[in-house]
């Protein structure tokens, strides 16, 4: 198998530092795209791009903090511009389930003349473990809106190795693949499972999204950020078609998801969710 030379942004993050091991593993030759490695990748820096996608084949392409926000869609639209003018054949976009926001930022990718394959994705595991969720967890305490929907929260583990098969395999090129669970769960029977799985008794109250976005501004969370929370609780939480389990890790890998209790049970193990924990948060 020959080596190829890919660049994966946001090599550092919750799905790329998984890709970049994987691909570490393989025999390829990956460049880490963040703002701490040499040549940088800074999505606020675009006049540097070129630079680290100079002698890449392939791109890896997670947006932060979100494909929904603002100033999004312009920077998918010069990346793949500059990826045009240099050795790129080939994209492959994380993208949100659900997110039609997102799904602007897709079309540009989709319509570049480039291969492609796009990978939305719903909600994480490990937004329970290395995200916003974290801490209230470990103070025992969780409210959250949306208390009633069913949620099938996807493995980064399953999506990192999904992005694997897509980025080496021409097969993928053209699809579009929707990555979920196998099953859903609403929030509470989450944290009850983490509750179990970590043996602690961590309470979940249902709120609004009013509540909860009162909540962050009071704890003088960025703006920014708020807006984000909002659409992901309102917008993607909010659309009917997020509760659909669909099929596609299994087609892609021909195996079943991680279940989020065989990612509760794993994690606990670690000890992320213990008390001890708490203070290095």
């Amino acid at each position: 198998m020959k080596a190829e030379n890919i660049l994966v942004i946001g090599g550092t993050g919750k799905t790329g530092r998984k890709i970049v091991s994987r691909l570490e593993k393989l025999g390829h030759n990956v460049r880490v795209g963040s703002r701490s490695a040499l040549p940088a990748f800074d999505w606020d820096q675009p006049e540097e791009w070129a630079k680290a996608m100079e002698g890449m084949e392939k791109v890896y392409i997670t947006y932060q903090p979100d494909l929904a926000v603002p100033g999004a869609l312009d920077a998918i639209e010069r990346l793949v511009k500059e990826a045009k003018n240099t050795s790129i054949k080939k994209l492959v976009l994380l993208s949100g389930k659900g997110e039609r926001e997102a799904e602007l930022c897709e079309q540009v990718v989709i319509h570049s003349g480039l291969d492609y394959t796009i990978v939305r994705a719903s909600w994480f595991n490990q937004n329970f473990s290395e995200s916003f969720l974290l801490e209230p967890i470990l103070d025992g305490f969780v409210a959250l809106p949306q208390a009633d929907v069913k949620i099938p929260f996807v493995d980064t583990d399953d999506i990192a190795e999904v992005a694997v098969k897509v980025l080496l395999e021409t097969e993928h090129n053209g699809q579009i693949y929707q990555l979920t669970g196998p099953r859903t769960l609403t929030f509470k029977e989450a944290i009850d499972e983490i509750s179990q799985a970590s043996n602690r008794s961590i309470s979940f109250i249902p709120i609004t999204i009013q509540e909860y976005s009162e909540g962050m501004r009071q704890a003088n969370l960025p703006e920014d950020f708020i807006w984000l929370i909002e659409y992901l609780f309102a917008e993607v939480l909010g659309n009917p078609s997020n509760s659909e389990v669909t099929h596609d890790v299994e087609k892609v890998l021909n195996r079943k998801p991680i279940d989020f209790s065989e990612y509760a049970g794993k994690t606990a193990a670690m000890e992320v969710w213990s008390v001890a924990a708490r203070s290095s948060i």
